[in-house]
């Protein structure tokens, strides 16, 4: 597992009903961020029917209102580079199949690995967030792509379900998001999964997580029934795993 060092922001979502894209956490990127971080870079890899260039202009937008700015690794000489230098790094939303394939096939993954672990600040969402757990057995996309494995960032020792929920339309007879991660726990006992509800998310400050958001997380391990946690520190127990 990552060092004491690593610092990670992971959202469940990139817009709340009613607000623009990433409204509800500009306030929370500039506390994350502080004023030691002046720049961050974006992996815009998730993207699949938007351009990285559109893609990187929608998510300037909030962290310049946030007091950063942002440089798109695509945009790079050398991305490899780029990482490496790095004094943030964000990772948008889209398809996480698509996203770490991208990452893997660009030779990322542990550059980027070694600099959360070097304490680099770390933010994603949807997808961004999935790609820092263990592995992204647990994202909602469909595999549009074949990554080389589906082994992560692993930055935190758990699992993350974003948008979480467990709606079930009337008269609809497949499978809940409840039963297909709990058939994830089947396979996997020992590795939990916090499913996270749009609008909130999980902050690690080298080994202390807290939960932030309007609404409890569900936590999935084994053959246990799913426990809700209420915001606030609840979730602590995770980073044990």
């Amino acid at each position: 597992m990552p060092s004491s060092n690593r610092r990670l922001l992971l959202l469940s979502n990139s817009r709340n009903a009613g607000q623009g894209y990433l409204e509800h956490a500009r306030d929370v990127f500039r506390d994350f961020l502080g004023a030691d971080v002046s720049r961050v870079l974006f992996i815009p890899y998730a993207g699949i029917r938007i351009s990285y260039d559109d893609y990187a202009a929608n998510a300037r937008t909030p962290f310049e209102a946030a007091g950063y700015g942002l440089d798109a690794i695509h945009d790079a000489d050398d991305a490899g580079r780029a990482v490496d230098e790095a004094e943030a790094i964000a990772v948008g939303g889209g398809n996480t199949f698509h996203l770490l394939k991208s990452m893997a096939e660009g030779g990322l993954l542990p550059r980027i690995r070694a600099r959360v672990e070097a304490g680099v600040p770390y933010i994603g969402w949807s997808a961004g967030s999935n790609v820092a757990c263990p592995t992204i057995c647990t994202t909602n996309d469909m595999p549009i792509v074949e990554p080389p494995s589906f082994e992560a960032l692993n930055l935190i020792p758990f699992q993350i379900n974003p948008h979480y929920t467990d709606a079930h339309p009337p008269g609809h007879q497949g499978e809940t998001r409840s039963d297909r991660i709990a058939e994830f726990c089947t396979v996997n006992p020992a590795m939990p999964v916090a499913g996270l509800p749009e609008g909130t998310w999980v902050r690690v400050e080298g080994d202390r997580l807290s939960y932030v958001g309007h609404a409890p997380a569900l936590v999935f391990r084994g053959e246990e029934a799913p426990s809700e946690v209420a915001p606030g520190d609840g979730l602590q127990f995770l980073m044990s795993t």
